[in-house]
């Protein structure tokens, strides 16, 4: 499909096709999970304390956002995704955010200083072992949960910023 989204990064790799093959070729490296693939789903502690359960999400549609502090893409991206969930969570849309900030304190200041209330965690070694991130930042994947929690079948996966219209989207796979 031939969106804003594909046609500029047409137009970079057109304009640049070195640095496009070096993104490709870094990329490459941890590529976003296929499209029908399982996702094992960790426990995990929230930046609020709280835990996070994958059983407690069976059959429903989960966003897996990962995301940085400090990361100028996922400033642009977060606040689509806090409207996202804090439009759609009553229509059964799971969320679930990894931070890979070094200090859970600097994830956390920052997810209250902009207001977020999207369940957040630290994407810790023990948590990428089993989920872990593609390369580059912002990424998000789309997950319909098993009914039993344990693993998601993928059926979205976006390396790099989105455009707003494009996060408002992933509404479709609830």
């Amino acid at each position: 499909m031939l969106n804003r989204r594909n046609l500029i990064q047409s137009l970079a790799a057109l304009a640049a096709p070195g640095v496009a093959a070096r993104a490709w070729a870094q990329g490459s490296e941890s590529p976003l999970p296929k499209i029908g693939s399982d996702l094992a789903l960790p426990t995990l502690s929230l930046l609020d304390g709280r835990a996070w359960d994958p059983a407690a999400r069976g059959g429903k549609t989960l966003v897996v956002y990962w995301w940085a502090s400090w990361c100028p893409f996922c400033a642009v991206q977060s606040p689509h995704i806090e409207a996202l969930w804090r439009t759609h969570q009553a229509r059964g849309l799971e969320m679930l955010a990894l931070s890979i900030d070094s200090k859970p304190e600097a994830a956390a200041a920052y997810m209250k200083n902009k207001g977020y209330s999207f369940p957040a965690g630290m994407l810790t070694p023990a948590v990428a072992k089993i989920l872990s991130k593609p390369a580059g930042l912002p990424v998000v994947v789309v997950l319909k949960v098993a009914r039993n929690g344990r693993s998601g079948q993928v059926v979205f996966a976006e390396a790099g910023e989105m455009f707003p219209e494009d996060v408002e989207g992933l509404k479709k796979y609830i």
